[in-house]
């Protein structure tokens, strides 16, 4: 056998192994809410739906994050803001009322969902454009100073509960299909993460994800042989927050209220530690992190009050030694990315 055919059997391996366990996963997604059912644990559904909200919005930060090198520390007002998109336009709807007196209200998803995109997309190309103009320290510490004053800002609207948050009485309507039904939910929230990782994938591997790339390991390079960060930068930072947004309307719909606790801080560092749990720069990391981090956090608190204790030692110990997050661990498993 020649080398070359040698290497391309190597090289062979890994792929199917990750074609493998894609379609595992896949089935596994498909087959859960019948799954629990048959053993009669209907509330992973919830959980389960939980899980795939938060991987759309860890997601969506990766791209900044991971493959863009912006550290934010503001995702959440962006996650807040599609949250409280379907809020708003849901009040309307329900008192018969105009946003800001010409905007109608709706509970219909295929509109409340674009709105929310839109609105995020919006607030993130003002926060972006602005805040992309350092980096480093002072980039995080500016993403962070605009979080905080949206979430102080929604705090400070009586309207819409001011702290006490939002409640939408039920799930925005999607064509005939009963959405406050968790399993048919939970399938909706499954195909649109599926297309957001779809879409994420496209954008990694297009041209414009390896100019981000480049831009993240050297941008002075990249900006000395024509390439304009900034816009590159700013581009990828509007579409994270656009899919952090969407994810802020999913779990509006999935909670029935909003608060402005979706906006906190905290919200920022909660999808950053799913990141890097998963892996940072990786396409299924923060699925992986966003469902570690979800199912730890139930299973704990389920033990004791003072779950944060126990909590940060697992991460701790994930991060130290797997190399790469969950992510990295499946690859040297044979079932991810080889690291070669």
């Amino acid at each position: 056998m020649s080398e070359n055919a040698i290497i391309r059997t190597d090289a062979a391996t890994p792929a199917l192994g990750r074609t493998i366990a894609l379609l595992a996963l896949a089935v596994a997604l498909i087959a859960l809410p019948f799954l629990v059912k048959a053993i009669g644990q209907p509330a992973l559904v919830p959980l389960a739906t939980r899980v795939l909200i938060y991987a759309i919005a860890a997601a969506s930060l990766n791209l900044a994050l991971g493959f863009g090198g912006m550290v934010s520390f503001g995702h959440a007002a962006f996650f807040g803001i599609g949250g409280y998109a379907v809020g708003i336009l849901y009040r309307a709807f329900a008192d018969n009322a105009l946003f800001l007196g010409f905007i109608p209200g709706t509970d219909q998803l295929l509109i409340t969902l674009p709105a929310a995109i839109l609105a995020a997309g919006l607030f993130a190309c003002i926060i972006g454009a602005l805040s992309l103009r350092t980096a480093g320290v002072q980039f995080i510490m500016i993403t962070l100073a605009f979080a905080q004053m949206l979430f102080f800002l929604f705090v400070s609207l009586k309207a819409y509960g001011g702290d006490d948050g939002m409640t939408i009485r039920r799930r925005n309507a999607l064509f005939d299909l009963n959405t406050r039904d968790d399993v048919t939910f939970y399938f909706i929230c499954l195909a649109i993460a599926a297309l957001v990782f779809l879409v994420l994938w496209r954008i990694v591997g297009s041209r414009f994800g390896m100019v981000l790339a480049g831009i993240r390991q050297n941008e002075r390079r990249m900006a000395a042989i024509g390439i304009a960060p900034y816009r590159y930068k700013l581009a990828a930072f509007v579409i994270s927050g656009m899919g952090a947004g969407l994810a802020g309307a999913l779990m509006a719909n999935y909670l029935r209220f909003v608060s402005p606790d979706m906006l906190h801080w905290t919200k920022s560092g909660e999808l950053m530690i799913m990141v890097i749990l998963g892996g940072v720069g990786t396409l299924l990391g923060p699925l992986l992190g966003a469902a570690a981090l979800v199912i730890l956090e139930t299973v704990l608190t389920g033990w004791t009050e003072h779950w944060q204790l126990v909590l940060g030692p697992i991460l701790l110990l994930v991060v130290l030694f797997t190399q790469g997050g969950l992510n990295g661990l499946l690859s040297r498993l044979g079932l991810g990315r080889s690291a070669t």
